[in-house]
């Protein structure tokens, strides 16, 4: 709830969507491998959660198919799939599980159900209680739930952009955030656990028409009408339909038209599709979406960096960015550099490098910074670094084209304390005008 109030869910705007793509991709792969147990009734009571571990089991047990499963389960994916081209109101997965249902109830098929793989549905809710609360507790959850509070956020938005991309809008990022951490609170009182917005359910949902929060708040109370009144019937539902159901929904979000497309583009994409839908695969969603993120971070800074541009304006082989003859009556002891982008902590080291490894004598070095359109801690320091450097050598900085947002940062990070407020201006035509005054009286 914090972070919905803080309006933290606003950031998910910049996660790439290589990033996503891979990560929904992994999930419908694993979505894939998780029901093959059931589709084709290998009757394997715990498969491993690992994939590859997963996948040697289904191998070693596959001399246990049941016919009966995979006639369903096939039956269920033509249903799922071609229902809707005969009535679109009704979602082909509903007929499916009702077909499926009545015909092993009353032929007396021999395959896996939810009752006999999970019991009896329970019917009834825990008293809501409210939990005993002492600093020793709150000490030792904190840190887990602030990490469980931040994954399932993640999570949860990945999920709605998924969502968002197969039906053409656009989620509310926050009021996401704050209805998860309401909901979770009070089915703690309950006895429930933390849970977050489901990728497999949302898709099937939305392939299913839902397109609206009423299908969520539908979705909702039918499984609370299943549990509490239909949970007799709804136990009796084969496990091979289910994974019918779900390999369908697997196959719907799994992207690979999109997943083709990235691969053919930019290689820094590719590394982070690659890397996240692996890590989702082989290792867990919670790792892919954290290596992923800061995978993502480290190559955005890596191409913010390089997109910067600091070009020797006066030098002779850069006529070429001369226009107006603006520069033109520049005396050779001065030096114009202009600088073309934000000069944060990425781009830090670059313009420190270039400013200073200049094949030039100049008495004055004036840099040009009308497109900066912000410096962060460490572009300061840099900037404070070349000004103290320059400064012992005799040689002056004339800081050009500073907005009235820059100077309140040098204000704040004691650039005026190196600098002489006066060397500082707003055009570069001052600028000039300065630095020939400040050469006239140095000779």
């Amino acid at each position: 709830m914090g972070l919905g109030l803080a309006r933290l869910g606003n950031l998910l705007k910049f996660i790439p969507y290589s990033l996503i793509v891979g990560f929904t991709s992994g999930i419908a792969l694993i979505i894939f491998s998780s029901q093959i147990n059931d589709f084709f009734g290998l009757q394997i009571e715990k498969a491993p959660a690992d994939f590859i571990e997963k996948w040697l089991v289904y191998f070693n047990n596959f001399h246990h198919i049941n016919l009966y499963a995979i006639a369903i389960a096939i039956a269920t994916v033509l249903i799922t799939i071609y229902f809707q081209r005969i009535v679109k109101k009704i979602p082909g997965s509903i007929i499916a599980i009702l077909v499926s249902t009545l015909v092993v109830k009353y032929f007396n098929i021999p395959v896996d159900t939810i009752e006999t793989n999970f019991g009896e549905i329970p019917r009834t809710f825990n008293a809501p209680s409210i939990p005993h609360f002492d600093y020793q507790t709150i000490k030792h959850l904190i840190q887990p739930a602030f990490a469980i509070a931040l994954l399932g956020a993640i999570e949860s938005l990945l999920s709605a952009v998924v969502s968002d991309s197969m039906i053409g809008a656009k989620h509310r990022s926050n009021v996401e955030l704050l209805a998860q951490g309401s909901a979770n609170i009070f089915s703690a009182l309950f006895g429930g656990i933390p849970a977050t917005g489901a990728i497999a359910r949302t898709a099937t949902n939305v392939k299913n028409g839902g397109k609206t929060p009423i299908a969520g708040i539908i979705h909702a109370f039918v499984l609370l009408a299943i549990m509490l009144l239909f949970a007799p019937y709804a136990k009796l539902i084969p496990m091979s339909c289910l994974a019918g159901i779900l390999i369908v929904v697997a196959y719907n979000m799994s992207e690979w038209r999109q997943f083709k497309s990235i691969l053919k583009g930019d290689r820094m994409d590719i590394i982070i599709l690659l890397t996240t839908f692996l890590l989702t695969v082989v290792f867990d969603l919670v790792i892919a979406i954290e290596i992923g993120i800061v995978l993502s971070s480290f190559i955005f800074m890596k191409r913010m960096s390089e997109s910067i541009q600091i070009k020797n304006v006066t030098g002779s082989e850069n006529n070429e960015v001369l226009f107006e003859n603006e520069f033109s009556d520049v005396p050779e002891e001065i030096l114009i550099y202009e600088i073309n982008g934000p000069l944060f902590f990425g781009a830090a080291r670059h313009f420190q490098e270039t400013i200073s490894n200049n094949n030039y004598n100049p008495k004055i070095i004036i840099v040009r910074m009308r497109y900066v359109p912000m410096i962060d801690a460490t572009g300061f320091q840099s900037l404070k670094e070349i000004t103290k450097s320059f400064k012992q050598k005799g040689i002056l900085i004339i800081l050009s084209g500073i907005s009235p947002e820059l100077r309140k940062g040098f204000r704040k990070n004691g650039i005026y304390e190196i600098l002489d407020r006066k060397y500082i201006v707003k055009d570069i035509n001052i600028a000039i005008s300065k630095a020939k005054k400040y050469l006239d009286l140095s000779n």
